[in-house]
């Protein structure tokens, strides 16, 4: 069996962060293991407090995962600050890790800042240049390239300088576009669209924390990279078209939408 690890935050409603990872990377067959950058206290209407695990805490959480299950394949999310982005880098680093995806999640699905404002040049510095992809939303991938971005051009634009600039694939998701839910990948020159319908779910909580688990589990299992995002991206809209709704603000999507009540 094939296992993967997740680095993230901990989100107590189990809409997003390492509880989306673990039940995404379960339903795609993987063994998933975390190790918790820091505890949140939030539900689908806001994040109400953090509390961050501890560099050293963090560093020990990733080293007895790597001694004794070495992942296939590690997805990070939530970093909260530059101290545990160079902790990660440096466990990362150190262990020779592969088939890295970061999602830099920067805002929560309410709006909650989720890394430190510091911390963001560290976050390019540090672990873009060991991610196999990096994943970021139209808005992230703006306040990362320093582009404003329109129409489809402009997305390339972007994602290509991000790509030049830091030396991995670039994934682009469309889900914030006004017209369209396409991704954009661009990986060694080249761009591919994967298509997408926009589905009328205004339950989201945790899309990018899902799909950037499911590109990870896929690329564990040893599926390409172009093919572990038309996966992940099947896998994000089954979970989406199952029109869970649960809580009083943005809901979490059903991650066992392939599970029948017996």
């Amino acid at each position: 069996m094939k296992a993967a690890l997740t680095i993230a935050g901990s989100d107590s409603s189990g809409g997003a962060g390492i509880q989306a990872d673990i039940k995404t990377m379960t339903m795609h067959g993987v063994y998933a293991m975390s190790a918790v950058t820091a505890l949140t206290a939030q539900n689908t209407v806001g994040v109400r407090a953090i509390l961050e695990s501890s560099p050293e805490f963090l560093r020990q959480q990733i080293d007895a995962v790597y001694e004794d299950i070495f992942p296939d394949a590690v997805k990070i999310g939530m970093t909260a600050s530059a101290r545990l982005i160079r902790a990660i880098s440096e466990c990362l680093r150190r262990h020779r890790a592969t088939q890295i995806v970061v999602d830099p999640v920067m805002l929560s699905t309410s709006g909650h800042a989720l890394l430190k404002q510091d911390a963001v040049e560290t976050l390019k510095n540090e672990l873009f240049p060991l991610a196999s992809v990096i994943t970021p939303n139209i808005p992230e991938a703006e306040a990362l390239s320093g582009l404003p971005i329109q129409g489809k051009n402009d997305r390339i634009a972007a994602a290509r300088q991000l790509s030049d600039a830091y030396g991995c694939a670039v994934l682009l998701k469309g889900g914030h576009g006004a017209d369209d839910a396409d991704d954009l990948l661009y990986a060694n020159g080249n761009f591919l669209w994967f298509q997408g319908k926009r589905i009328n779910n205004p339950n989201t909580h945790g899309t990018g924390c899902t799909f950037s688990a499911a590109i990870a589990a896929n690329l564990a299992n040893g599926l390409p990279l172009a093919a572990s995002i038309e996966r992940a991206k099947g896998y994000l809209s089954g979970a989406l078209s199952a029109m869970l709704d649960l809580g009083h603000g943005s809901g979490p999507m059903n991650h066992a939408f392939r599970i029948t009540k017996p």
